[in-house]
């Protein structure tokens, strides 16, 4: 069929010359960044993107072409973009690696960059560690985790969050960073957008643009304390957005959404039927009245918990997922293929450590907090006081000083604290965590201080 076999070719020829332009594309993305990376200017342009995509439309109108085929392709080109621009970009876990190489040198790091709480798990988990081996835990369990725990789990969250769930609306997954990878990887496909509230914890965004997911971000910013807008979230949604991240009390600034606003988002999210996901693991950590996402029991919704900042059991690596069976269906798959399930020794101890009483390690970061909140008052740092969770997200008052840098400095001195950066657009800032004893958060916020008064 030499019809055929013409077109195939000029297929390929044109298929060659689109690799060629994406080489030219990426080297000039390259430049970019170099140039970006030497003003401090942040990866991503929400303002310059939005241009470029009204332009991609129009000419898939004057091509007649398919607007989310032309749209998506783009999407693709800016998520390289992002990559090829990203690979110098600092975050908490950066710091946190040098500060531990330091360490291992013998130089003493005082860490305010990590959510890490310094108390030990209840009691039941020491309890619970002893028992795993003679009660026979530790065989290949259901990829959705041990339904004894998955039906505690339900009935918590019913009590506590005023769900209506059961054991088939919950996944258990190894840490609540997990249970994002799989809800992005899995309901998402390749060129859709979701939608991310900045700042914001990295794994959002590293987790889509793994996907091939774009990300549209919504910047909110200090003036605003940390609100988003309506309008803000309607201008970013289009045929392309499937989903909506919420992270309430918030990582990093500690906010929590009015419940108004929470609710004309959610009437926004059924508007457009997208998926929200809910990312709820500072929620015993809120200073004020907070509301899950599992309350409205909208049927695209997902929400993920954790034990890592409530019991304290960060390296455990246990949390749960909660949607609907259909949901929680897909999630299970890709677990399934990915470690076929969690632990079952980590999910007896944390069956038995669920119900303990951990209002104390509340009470205890909420002390901590006011320690650090006075101290960065007494530095004259620009924040909002946080509602919730157990950082403050500061800059220095009328300085643009890029905190990356400062990060690194800061490290020469014995002080680690997170750049701004990595939270999205906001070099200028840097978050500080409530996760020591109070000398210690006191020692470290002396130490910032030498170091900006030189």
């Amino acid at each position: 069929m030499p019809e055929i076999d013409e077109l195939r070719k000029k297929m390929e020829t044109i298929t060659l010359e689109m690799i060629n332009l994406l080489k030219l594309r990426t080297d000039v993305a390259k430049e970019i960044g170099g140039i970006k990376k030497d003003l401090g200017i942040t990866v991503t342009n929400e303002t310059r993107e939005s241009e470029l995509r009204e332009k991609i439309i129009a000419e898939c109108n004057t091509l007649n072409l398919d607007e989310s085929i032309g749209t998506k392709f783009l999407n693709f080109l800016l998520n390289e973009s992002v990559k090829v621009q990203s690979k110098n970009l600092q975050t908490h876990l950066t710091i946190f690696l040098k500060a531990k190489e330091m360490e291992q040198k013998g130089k003493k790091i005082i860490h305010l960059e990590v959510g890490e709480p310094d108390f030990p798990p209840p009691e039941s988990v020491k309890k619970s560690l002893s028992e795993v081996y003679e009660k026979g835990f530790g065989k290949y369990g259901p990829a959705e985790g041990l339904l004894e725990f998955r039906q505690s789990i339900a009935k918590f969250c019913n009590e506590k969050f005023h769900g209506k769930t059961n054991s088939d609306n919950i996944l258990i997954v190894p840490g609540a960073r997990f249970g994002v990878f799989l809800s992005i990887s899995t309901l998402l496909n390749p060129g859709d957008e979701i939608i991310v509230i900045e700042p914001a914890w990295p794994a959002y965004r590293q987790c889509a643009i793994n996907a091939g997911v774009k990300i549209r971000a919504i910047k909110t910013t200090l003036e605003s304390n940390w609100e988003p807008t309506i309008e803000q979230i309607n201008s970013a949604i289009n045929s392309n957005t499937k989903m909506i991240v919420l992270n309430y009390p918030n990582n990093p600034t500690g906010k929590i959404l009015p419940e108004k606003l929470q609710d004309e988002i959610m009437n926004v999210v059924k508007k457009h039927n997208l998926f929200i996901l809910s990312d709820e693991i500072y929620s015993n950590y809120s200073n004020k009245t907070w509301k899950s996402i599992l309350s409205y029991d909208y049927k695209k919704a997902i929400i993920t918990q954790s034990f890592s900042k409530s019991h304290s059991m960060t390296g455990y690596r246990i949390g749960y997922t909660i949607s609907t069976p259909e949901i929680i269906n897909k999630l299970t798959k890709l677990q399934a293929l990915c470690l076929t399930n969690v632990s079952e020794p980590i999910q007896y101890i944390a069956l038995n450590s669920i119900n303990e009483d951990v209002s104390a390690n509340c009470t205890l970061i909420h002390e901590r907090l006011n320690v650090l909140i006075e101290n960065c008052k007494k530095l004259n740092l620009e924040f909002t006081i946080p509602d919730g969770a157990m950082y403050v997200f500061a800059k220095i008052k009328n300085n643009e000083i890029n905190t990356s840098n400062l990060a690194h400095k800061l490290l020469e001195h014995g002080l680690a604290v997170a750049p701004g950066e990595a939270f999205g657009d906001y070099g200028e800032f840097f978050r500080i965590s409530a996760c020591i004893e109070k000398e210690s958060i006191i020692e470290g916020m002396n130490i910032l201080n030498r170091v900006l008064e030189n």
